[in-house]
């Protein structure tokens, strides 16, 4: 996907435009075979286990999924939204789209706003991707922005977005108008948003915190060898972050959690360091997953629940998770920041 390289005025004057705003995905049910199936579109995507397929299909299908779908889903048990029976990666997500649009509907774009659409997509489940194109063409829109919500790069989400848009697009035989937001790890209203949520989320505890530790979703070494700038960003994102908030490296720590395989990921791991930390003496830590833009499972179950007990176990007194920015006024003005950026040339600049 590329950013068109005509000029302001001549895309101003044409097309509806729509925003299709895509996060990882989930499973659609609780229970063995909704995870099944929603774990089997995720680890065989090739962007994110590289591994050859005729090496990698039987170790997923004979092996993977015969015994990981119920451990998750239990795990899934302790996030769950029972009210509308979803997780709260796919309750936020909506919101954040409805929230979005609302904001467009109420001036924040200025007069176009009655030429923008705006749905919401999951890589992997449902709504898939295609589904939220077929809306927005059902809609009229002749151009589309594309808004994954990953603030970091990696081949393993950005990209893989990038492979599914383009998948969708030619099963539909379809060819809009394409653009697709860059990363914005560096963005100042995204490094604002997460200093102020860290104020504010720290503000709220019963404790100070010893440490405020930053905790990224981990990928295999291997693919930042091969050239994945992932690692770079999430240590651009975490030393811009640190500025904000006048801390040392040693008082917010870098880790990265969430790692699955043999393969050597990246480190320090997050269960590791958590473990160390209340080995070392320290009884109280913070813990905020800028990554990850909607909490989701590897916050409140992987980070707020098992590590939390990680660190109890070893000697630690408290850990406390921040919430992600989701749908907050915070977050909210991050995605508002970035769809405005990325519509330049497409709506008329202060209409």
């Amino acid at each position: 996907m590329t950013k068109s390289a005509a000029a302001p005025d001549a895309l101003s004057q044409s097309g509806k435009i729509g925003v299709l705003v895509v996060n990882l995905g989930t499973p659609d049910a609780l229970g063995y075979w909704p995870v099944r199936r929603y774990l089997k579109e995720f680890l065989w995507d090739p962007r994110v286990v590289d591994t050859p397929r005729l090496i990698w299909w039987p170790i997923l299908n004979l092996i993977i999924l015969s015994r990981r779908p119920q451990r998750s889903s239990k795990n899934y048990e302790t996030i769950w939204n029972t009210e509308l029976n979803e997780s709260p990666l796919k309750t936020v997500t909506r919101s954040q789209a409805e929230k979005l649009a609302a904001w467009i509907e109420s001036g924040g774009l200025g007069a176009r706003r009655a030429s923008i659409a705006v749905e919401w997509a999951m890589r992997y489940g449902q709504p898939s991707i295609i589904s939220g194109f077929h809306k927005l063409k059902e809609q009229g829109c002749e151009r589309i922005l594309v808004v994954p919500l990953y603030p970091q790069y990696a081949g393993a989400t950005t990209e893989s977005v990038a492979d599914k848009v383009e998948q969708s697009l030619a099963k539909m035989r379809w060819r809009p108008e394409l653009r697709s937001a860059a990363p914005y790890y560096k963005d100042p209203v995204y490094i604002d948003a997460l200093a102020t949520s860290v104020r504010e989320g720290v503000a709220r505890l019963d404790f100070t915190p010893e440490i405020i530790l930053v905790s990224f979703h981990g990928i295999p070494q291997s693919y930042v060898e091969a050239g994945d700038p992932y690692y770079d960003q999430c240590v651009e994102t975490w030393r811009l972050l640190r500025e904000q908030l006048d801390l040392t490296p040693e008082r917010c720590p870098l880790t990265f959690q969430s790692r699955f395989g043999p393969k050597q990921w990246l480190q320090p791991y997050t269960d590791e360091t958590v473990k160390a930390l209340a080995r070392q003496g320290v009884k109280r830590i913070a813990v905020l997953t800028p990554g990850f833009s909607v909490d989701c499972l590897e916050t409140i179950s992987e980070i707020g629940i098992e590590n939390r007990e990680f660190f109890e176990e070893n000697g630690g007194e408290e850990l406390a998770l921040i919430p992600c920015l989701n749908d907050s006024a915070l977050g909210m003005r991050v995605i508002q920041s970035i769809v405005e950026r990325e519509l330049f040339g497409w709506i008329e600049a202060g209409a």
